[in-house]
């Protein structure tokens, strides 16, 4: 357990500090794969888990990266181009569904899987439900409402997500709200199973209906955060760092203390037995113990202590 304990909780990744300046955003995906946004030349680039380049994509106008979890389709909106586009494992564009000529002007939209995607239609103040391989719309809903810096939208289980800049807002499809909360510099979900987490500038923020909002991460010094499955990742002063949750648990759990061990380590009861007699052989013994202890700790093994205690019976003890 000393061992394991002294274990660094973080690493830092072998990407080029140049890759990372004047990044925008990252993402990672569950193969340990980064995909690097830089605003200032709409790149869209995407490197393996030693820093070496896989693919990139110049872009002509923003785009919103929803996210990477599929990496055989990532999906990217553009409010700009109205559009969404998705882009396969070498970043090559595989399908582009264009809003213009079917509706009115989409101020986001969500990707549910590899046919459908939901649509706030911010001209007819609706939320669409749409099937991109044939073109329909299955569902349509009244959703009459302005948001503010809006950054994302999700929808699951029913329940529509809205993510802006300060806050979270959960509604039903009858535009019910459900649950408000502050986020601070909100910039997309991300969903794992049941969980809906929001990904901030310099934290992660974990939803759950009976309790709120939560913070699972935050750094006041971080440029970008992400995680995956199994890690969280980090940009800060330029260096991509990665924190490993499964050795963030094991290490909490390691230095716990065992509560089967507490007569030895804490809270020690006092000990029903009396103490030795100061001239018995096993307080002579406690002491020459305590000496060879204190004259060298590296000779105080189990061989040592036997020899000295042969000596002190050979005294006459």
């Amino acid at each position: 357990m000393l061992v394991f304990c002294t274990l660094p909780a973080q690493r830092i990744l072998p990407l080029d500090t140049l890759k990372l300046k004047e990044a925008k955003d990252m993402l990672a995906d569950d193969y340990g794969n980064l995909y690097i946004y830089k605003n200032k030349d709409f790149s869209f680039t995407k490197y393996d888990s030693l820093g070496k380049q896989i693919g990139k994509m110049m872009l002509t106008v923003p785009y919103k990266v929803q996210t990477v979890q599929n990496p055989l389709s990532v999906p990217l909106f553009s409010e700009n181009a109205q559009e969404m586009k998705f882009v396969d494992q070498n970043m090559n564009e595989i399908q582009r569904v264009d809003f213009r000529q079917k509706f009115g002007f989409i101020k986001m939209a969500y990707a549910e899987d590899l046919q459908q995607l939901w649509l706030l239609d911010d001209s007819t103040k609706r939320l669409i439900q749409y099937n991109f391989r044939n073109e329909t719309i299955i569902n349509s809903y009244p959703f009459d409402a302005s948001f503010d810096e809006l950054m994302d939208l999700l929808v699951y289980e029913n329940k529509v997500y809205i993510l802006t800049r300060k806050h979270l807002r959960v509604f039903t499809f009858k535009f019910e709200k459900l649950f408000e909360g502050t986020v601070e510099n909100g910039k997309r979900f991300r969903r794992e199973n049941e969980l809906i987490m929001i990904i901030t500038d310099r934290a992660i923020v974990a939803y759950r209906p009976e309790k709120g909002t939560e913070r699972v991460f935050q750094d006041p010094d971080s440029q970008i955060v992400d995680k995956n499955t199994l890690s969280l990742f980090e940009i800060k002063g330029n260096k991509l760092y990665l924190y490993s949750l499964e050795k963030a648990t094991e290490k909490q759990v390691a230095t716990e203390p065992d509560p089967k061990r507490k007569d030895t380590e804490r809270d020690v009861e006092p000990s029903a037995e009396k103490p030795a007699e100061p001239d018995s052989p096993e307080a002579k013994l406690e002491k020459k113990t305590d000496e060879i202890e204190n004259r060298n700790p590296a000779e105080s093994s189990l061989r040592k202590l036997m020899e000295d205690a042969a000596d002190v019976e050979s005294t006459g003890i």
